[in-house]
């Protein structure tokens, strides 16, 4: 049955909020990091006079894009969740809960700039070395290994790359040339605007020409190489006579006018026209240092050789996995040949634990002869087949190590799945590339965040069960002491 009453219609003003949960899981994660140990060289951004607003403190920069990145939302609807929950406002570090935004959207442009990608790495393996123990050893400061352990192999070290694609169209040669002609079209009537009061007549840019023979090419479901060609052809002709016009305007006027990124697209739209030339007058498909997009000149393509995806556009990744725990150990935008981060994972491994791993897993790449002959110098087995002819004969043991090897290595893969299904490690949509680095360290501090809340909430729930076990198990001698 239900009573209507008018007690129950409450003002907003009379809400009151009461303490917050402890095991709530952002009161729990807000524990895992350490906040203050990187506080100073978060503060080196900022100069020591005293002009301005104060800065934002570090824990509220790091704190908004770590929950920008769990809850997969963007920059407006992260500052709105901020100002709607709590438990949120305390994993900023605020005091006391406030119905008003504590900063604008476009401050977590400002918070990726500050806070690089090289620092979250650090913060995330200062995070998981104060909460994890690896290899039978709690990793701490406060704890050493001792003289007995010394020199000896302990762990796993698993190691594997992947790209993060970027947030960009699919690139074509004719479909880059049209934007380079759309950009220096920009920059005449930018240029022309300077001097429209004098005589002199705006250069003929012969745009809608341009694009009619650009879109002639583009909507066509089906092009002969010939058709593209030629499409390529005149789009170099039509920016070849663009330059030229804004060679003559910049030394009437001077390029001064431009902005810093209207100056910037053009020194891309001029390189990209320098390397579609290139291509077209070799007649071939390739050049060092491509450029794939326009806004975002960075980019590089990564050939990958996967299933559905060759070739991918972003940043590749070197990453290694301790424990279920993953870190970033590597991030270009060039692509590069993994199996020569081998020695440097190992010694960041050793730096980190203080010994070296047991054994190493990773995948044929790897699996060099300067590699191997380097793992057995250290006394790391490496897993998977030895080089050469494989033996005639193979044991039940050597069978069983390498299906065991096999399936170490899928921790890693696992991790990877994480990232792009469940993060956003599979299109990464910051623009700048050191604001993509900052994202792309953010999601794999975010993954051992979460990581660690599991483990939290999983010792919580067996010590729960163990209490359990011991009042069952004192209830008849209870009862029976009553009795």
């Amino acid at each position: 049955m239900y009573r209507k009453s008018a007690e129950r219609i409450i003002a907003a003003q009379k809400f009151e909020l009461g303490k917050l949960s402890a095991d709530n899981r952002w009161v729990i994660m807000s524990k895992q990091i350490p906040w203050t140990e990187f506080e100073e060289e978060y503060a080196k951004n900022f100069s020591d006079e005293d002009h301005g607003a104060p800065a934002k403190s570090f824990r509220m920069a790091l704190g908004a894009l770590i929950i920008k990145e769990r809850l997969g939302i963007s920059d407006r609807e992260t500052v709105e969740q901020i100002k709607e929950n709590p438990y949120l406002q305390y994993f900023l570090g605020m005091s006391a809960y406030s119905n008003e935004a504590p900063f604008d959207a476009s401050m977590l442009v400002h918070f990726r700039k500050r806070i690089d990608g090289e620092l979250v790495n650090k913060i995330n393996r200062k995070m998981v070395k104060n909460n994890v123990e690896i290899g039978g050893e709690i990793i701490s400061e406060k704890k050493s290994l001792g003289k007995d352990s010394e020199g000896t192999n302990r762990g796993k070290l698993i190691l594997d790359a992947t790209c993060a694609p970027s947030d960009i169209s699919y690139p074509n040669d004719l479909g880059l040339l049209n934007q380079a002609r759309e950009q220096t079209e920009r920059v005449i009537d930018i240029l022309y605007n300077s001097v429209k009061d004098r005589t002199k007549r705006k250069p003929k840019t012969y745009r809608n020409i341009a694009r009619k023979d650009y879109l002639e090419v583009s909507k066509k479901r089906r092009v002969t190489k010939k058709q593209r060609q030629k499409g390529i052809k005149k789009q170099l002709q039509y920016i070849k006579r663009n330059l030229g016009h804004i060679r003559q305007l910049g030394e009437d006027t001077g390029l001064e006018m431009l902005s810093q990124q209207q100056y910037k697209k053009l020194l891309v739209a001029t390189e990209i026209y320098r390397q579609q030339l290139s291509m077209y007058e070799t007649k071939s498909q390739r050049i060092d240092d491509r450029i794939v997009s326009l806004s975002q000149p960075h980019i590089r393509p990564i050939i990958r050789g996967k299933a559905g995806r060759a070739v991918e556009f972003g940043a590749k990744l070197s990453a290694s996995c301790v424990t279920g725990y993953v870190f970033l150990d590597r991030i270009s935008w060039d692509n590069f040949n993994e199996s020569g981060d081998l020695k440097m994972q190992v010694e960041e491994f050793k730096k980190y634990t203080g010994f070296y791993p047991k054994s190493v897993h990773a995948d044929k790449i790897y699996r060099t002869k300067a590699n191997r002959a380097w793992c057995k110098e250290k006394g790391i087995r490496f897993s998977g087949a030895p080089l050469g002819r494989p033996p005639k004969n193979v044991s039940k043991e050597m069978k069983k190590q390498a299906r065991l090897d096999e399936g170490v290595r899928n921790c890693i893969e696992g991790k990877f799945g994480e990232g792009k299904r469940r993060f956003s490690l599979d299109r990464v949509m910051a623009k700048l590339a050191n604001t993509a680095e900052t994202t792309i360290a953010i999601t794999f501090l975010v993954m051992n965040l979460s990581t660690l809340l599991r483990q939290f909430c999983h010792l919580f729930l067996c010590l729960l069960q163990k209490q359990r076990f011991i009042l069952h198990s004192l209830l008849p001698l209870i009862r029976k002491s009553y009795a």
